[in-house]
């Protein structure tokens, strides 16, 4: 899936938040769920792919990925739960 997107990791129902932004959601959030690299989401072994939004231009998903940092979590876990109740790993889905 090589497309902007902005998305949202956890590391279970109503856990730990993660948002970030990528060209190619598949390779990233495989990138997390190796645990490649040291940084939050390894620490704190994020790597379910719980919320994400596609956009046409990278500058529109980093303008959305500002949006939902600068935003409190009570926000983040209301756009989850909107589109995603059980908090599932929407990460088999995208692979197509």
């Amino acid at each position: 899936m090589k497309q902007p997107c902005v998305y949202i990791l956890s590391n279970g129902y109503h856990g730990t938040l993660y948002v970030g932004v990528t060209s190619n959601l598949i390779q990233r959030v495989w990138q997390h769920k190796l645990k490649s690299a040291d940084s939050f989401t390894k620490k704190y072994a994020i790597d379910s792919l719980v919320y994400y939004e596609l956009f046409s231009d990278m500058y529109q998903a980093i303008s959305r990925e500002k949006q939902l940092k600068a935003g409190n979590r009570a926000r983040k876990v209301f756009l989850i739960e909107a589109n995603n109740p059980e908090w599932m790993d929407l990460y088999p889905s995208i692979l197509g």
